[in-house]
């Protein structure tokens, strides 16, 4: 896996074809507000079309463009053909016109038009002409439109102006490698690796209605031509001209119109290149999510009184008002919850006690009182705002009301200003008194256990923990051992050092003591500590080779039951004896690519889910610790976390001098972040709609209610939500999360985040209103999920077929009015869509066949990425890359220390100097990539004496030199920002396969590799697709 090319400081890049120039989006902001939503004018509220809506130019460079200049690039080895399934480049492919045009964003065509050496009428095929070679000839230049902000003064330069593009601008990325390879499975693919002829500049201006678009840098090999003609330019209207407060960019009007259609989509054009009929994509052009996941603004501006999306996001703010417009939405439409994640930087969640009232809740559908309700009749009662009935108001609830109906009191009221609040819940909230945290820890001490170090790390990591586990002075703790046998450990407080009990027969499990083994921890301290204190060497001549973890796993059930609480597993070797022992499975090749290949991926024994759904019922949370360097069946042992609201951590081929810092850091962040014991949660949302499916790690307790026995910050779930009803009558839905639990200091407590969303008859506003981040984090559960059911083949092409529809629904919004020629045209919202879904086909769980990841490692990471919130998630789908020598050798006087982790650079081999130093942080990891051509100074700085010795064996350190400093500043910065997982540092040097194969060549989603399309080719590939007629 991994490695092709070994090393290679220079690679033939892909040609160019025609960039983009950019046109706002018709109303980027929607729906505007007239005003505060709180009171009564919330139920009432009706969206608005904005005043003055900022256009966004997504794609075009923020600075002045460097005259035109023409990419050197090479045409490089046409592509093997290895699988069968992939067609070879066909020869009659659709060529097409046009820069990269920018408006709202519709699907991709599939029938193009490309310029011949004479322009043909509009519509006329040229498979047969290839375009000739052209002489270059310099061109006028136009200030781009900075990327968010209305053009200030456009009108300087003709309207019939050619615009090259610059290559010096760092804002876009370099053209992507080619690593030759195909992607099983898409029988429509085309390679176009073969694309790269000499570069030239096309006599043809370009032009869309008359009007020249503000370029992206990148010097294209040919600028655009609509429908292969070129109009003549207009008599009137210069470019500054604005209609509707924005500014208009090229319309595709009749050839001299003053002022075309206004096209409402973003675009990129597809460019057949001189010398050769294959489509070509400049890849410099294409949209890259190089800021991350950035939170949609618009939509918290509209109902600033919502909850901050961290806790809930919609996959689209603008709700489709039909279930005939729902089903043109071919995305998911739902949300992604994180009912306790990390508040922003200086706010937390009010906590609020209505001790003389009781909580304040709709009689009829037992919404909690949020901002959004309304109140009436001088004060006396309330309006739902999901259901509408109203409410008495209790008396010692009573405000007056002022002269716009808002009460007089509501400054003191956080229930009705915020979106997000915590209510401390009376005694009815509870079936039993708050349980105290628990912890109870399970750990294998068969000999490979014994010889990783594992048991070691674990024991010293909970002693250095138990000052900071949450819940003292209440909180309990218990331990078990197994190998062949089960061992309990008595930790009365009254003992001086714990008694070890061991159980054998494993057939009749029965707990010895059932009071003494689970104790609280401030009474038993010195016992537990003496226990951990001895552990490693307690086992340390262990030879035993067995795994009874099944009945182990009952014992510890049996202890648990009567509290509940969060249960640790330690496990290293594969269950072997007794119930829910397993065999080996997975090596059978012949099983791939079958319909049975599935079953791989989901639990063989039925005992694992029978004994997850016991855990839940009594309130137990399991989370999975799994070190073994062999097969240890993961798809099985993670059904328990999955079912409990656990997660799983997988450290294969475990070593504690190379792990151990990994599972010190993310065993203590279990043990010591804030928990929800006991938890359930439900969403209500408003008439009509309602949540029909449920993803993550949860148990349904009914049909909408989620059973959590632990939920943290780490912890996110997603749902669908269909229309109950054919038409909607309101203007607004609103969404309630109600999240039921158990504080560690044993309060009960109901944390609750309302949302307001506006509901839309347009199936454009739900595409300009559309979230990526929350969409790609309900897709990738989906189609993990497809997985346990289906090929991965088949899940792949789940994926590919529903960006594929929705691109081409959205393109039939505009083929009518707009002459879209060869572009694919997609909304501003989404258009990072096409890549997170070629990064998520290529993710761990998704990717390949058999040889491209090993059973466990695919199935740990796809339950780990079904708890995934949505930042952490794009950013394990699209890794940052951050060049780091040019850095280190400036003086740190002048170098703010941080903002270079901001400069990420597109994910191809193309970026990879071999004079650089690189870092690519996926969340999970840090791999740090040394060029062969890196100055001897700086690998010296960094590592000193080994510099030169094979880096699988050097381990990074600080050393007594600046340089060195600032590159672990760097690094303990980025694990700073994200805590939730301990980066562990790989170090690589080029050239040094297959390390560099497998830690970051099969990782740069941009490339093609092992199979995989390549950016490019994905593009190509989804075009035709949306082009094709149904």
């Amino acid at each position: 896996m991994g490695t092709e090319n070994p090393g290679r400081p220079s690679f033939p890049a892909r040609t160019a074809a025609t960039p983009f120039a950019a046109a706002p989006p018709q109303n980027v902001m929607p729906f505007s507000s007239s005003g505060p939503l709180v009171g009564s004018e919330a139920s009432g509220f009706r969206p608005t079309p904005p005043a003055a809506p900022q256009p966004t130019v997504p794609f075009s460079s923020s600075g002045p463009l460097a005259g035109s200049q023409s990419s050197g690039f090479r045409l490089p080895p046409p592509p093997r053909y290895n699988d069968p399934s992939v067609p070879p480049p066909a020869s009659n492919v659709p060529p097409t016109g046009g820069p990269f045009q920018r408006f709202p964003t519709p699907p991709f065509p599939s029938t193009v038009q490309a310029p011949t050496s004479r322009v043909p009428p509009v519509g006329q095929p040229i498979a047969q002409t290839p375009a000739p070679p052209v002489s270059f000839r310099p061109q006028p230049q136009i200030p781009p439109v900075p990327m968010g902000a209305p053009p200030q003064s456009v009108n300087s330069a003709p309207p019939n102006v050619n615009v090259p593009y610059s290559v010096s601008d760092s804002s876009f990325p370099a053209p992507m490698t080619n690593f030759q390879s195909s992607f099983p499975g898409y029988a429509r693919m085309q390679s176009n690796a073969d694309l790269q002829p000499p570069p030239m500049q096309s006599p043809f201006p370009s032009h869309q209605g008359g009007y020249a678009p503000a370029p992206p840098t990148s010097s294209t090999p040919f600028l655009s031509h609509q429908g292969g003609y070129v109009p003549p330019p207009p008599v009137a209207a210069p470019l500054g001209l604005q209609s509707r407060d924005q500014m208009q960019y090229p319309g595709s009007g009749a050839p001299g119109s003053i002022q075309g259609l206004i096209e409402d989509f973003s675009s990129l054009s597809i460019g057949s290149v001189p010398g050769s009929i294959d489509p070509g994509v400049d890849p410099k052009a294409l949209p890259r999510p190089l800021e991350g996941d950035v939170e949609p603004k618009l939509f918290s501006e509209m109902y600033p009184m919502n909850c901050n999306p961290r806790f809930l996001r919609l996959t689209t703010s603008g709700i489709p008002n039909s279930q005939s417009l729902a089903s043109r939405w071919h995305l998911p439409l739902g949300a992604v919850v994180c009912p306790l994640a990390e508040a922003p930087d200086g706010e937390e969640v009010p906590v609020v006690n209505f001790v003389s009232t009781g909580i304040i809740r709709c009689r009829r559908c037992r919404t909690y009182v949020n901002p959004y309700v309304t109140f009436t009749d001088a004060g006396r009662k309330w309006r739902c705002n999901i259901c509408s009935l109203l409410n008495d108001v209790p008396g010692d609830y009573f405000a007056h009301l002022d002269a716009t109906g808002k009460r007089i009191d509501l400054d003191q009221r956080p229930e009705l200003t915020k979106g997000s609040v915590e209510f401390v819940a009376p005694t009815e909230y509870m079936m039993r008194p708050p349980m105290p945290p628990v912890y109870f820890f399970l750990i294998d001490v068969s000999v490979s256990a014994v010889r990783s170090g594992m048991i070691e790390v674990v024991a010293q990591t909970i002693r250095s923990c138990l000052d900071e586990l949450p819940g003292y002075p209440r909180t309990q703790i218990g331990f078990a051992t197994f190998d062949s046998a089960i061992h309990f450990y008595n930790m009365k407080s009254s003992l001086t050092q714990p008694q070890m009990m061991v159980v054998s027969d494993l057939d009749d499990i029965f707990v010895p003591l059932p009071d003494d083994l689970l104790v609280n921890l401030s009474e038993s301290r010195s016992v537990v500590e003496t226990f951990l204190d001895s552990l490693p060497s307690m086992f340390q001549d262990n030879v035993n080779v067995e795994s009874a973890f099944g009945p182990a796993l009952k014992a510890a059930f049996m202890v648990m039951s009567q509290l509940g609480g969060k249960l640790l597993i330690f496990q290293n070797t594969l269950p072997s004896l007794g119930v829910g022992r397993l065999k080996l499975r997975g090596d059978d090749l012949r099983v791939y690519g079958t319909d049975k290949e599935h079953m791989l991926r989901i639990p063989e024994d039925q005992f694992y889910k029978q004994m997850a759904a016991e855990l839940t019922k009594y309130q137990i949370a399991v989370n999975v610790y799994a070190f073994s360097d062999k097969y240890t069946d993961i798809a099985s042992l993670g059904t328990l976390a999955k079912y409990t609201g656990g997660q799983v951590c997988y450290y294969p081929g475990f070593q504690s001098a190379i792990h151990g810092e990994k599972l010190r850091h993310e065993l203590a962040r279990d043990l010591t972040r804030e928990t929800a014991w006991e938890s359930v949660m439900r969403i209500r949302c408003g008439k009509g709609v309602r949540f029909t499916s449920y993803h993550g790690n949860f148990m349904l307790r009914s049909t909408d209610l989620m059973a959590l026995p632990a939920v943290d910050c780490d912890k996110a779930y997603a749902m669908q939500l269909t229309l109950e009803e054919t038409l909607l009558t309101t203007q607004t839905v609103y969404f309630q999360v109600a999240l039921l639990y158990t504080a560690s200091c044993g309060e009960r407590r109901i944390r609750v985040h309302t949302a307001a969303a506006p509901v839309v008859a347009d199936l454009g506003e739900m595409y300009r209103q559309a979230d990526v981040g929350a969409v790609v984090s309900v897709f990738s559960r989906l189609a993990i999920e497809k997985t346990l059911s289906s090929k991965l083949e088949d899940a792949r092409n789940s994926v590919q077929l529903r960006i594929v529809k929705s691109l081409k629904e959205y393109r039939n919004l505009y083929a009518v009015q707009h002459r879209l020629g060869g572009r694919i045209i997609f909304p501003e919202s989404l258009k990072f869509l096409p890549l997170y879904g070629l990064a998520l086909c290529r993710s761990t769980p998704l990717r390949g066949g058999y040889a491209d990841a090993p059973l466990d490692e695919r199935c740990s990471a796809g339950y780990t990425m079904m708890t995934l919130p949505v930042k952490k998630l794009l950013k394990l789908l699209y890794p940052s890359l951050i060049r780091l020598d040019e850095y280190f050798l400036k003086a740190s006087a002048q170098v703010d220390d941080f903002k270079i982790l901001e400069k990420r650079l597109p994910l191809a081999a193309e970026n990879l100097d071999s004079r650089g130093l690189y870092l690519y942080d996926d969340g999970f990891r840090f791999n740090i990539w040394f060029g062969r051509a890196l100055s001897p100074d700086v690998a010296m700085n960094l590592l000193g004496a080994d510099f030169a010795a094979e880096l699988s064996k050097v381990t990074l350190s600080e050393r007594e030199n600046e340089m060195s400093r600032k590159l672990m500043r760097i690094l303990k910065k980025s694990r700073e920002s994200d805590p939730s997982y301990y980066h562990l540092c790989h170090l690589v040097r080029q050239g040094e396969q297959p390390r560099e194969g497998f830690l970051l060549l099969s990782n740069l989603v941009e490339d093609q590799m092992g199979g995989a399309n390549g950016y490019v080719d994905w593009i190509l590939q989804i075009h035709r697709q949306v082009q094709q007629n149904p």
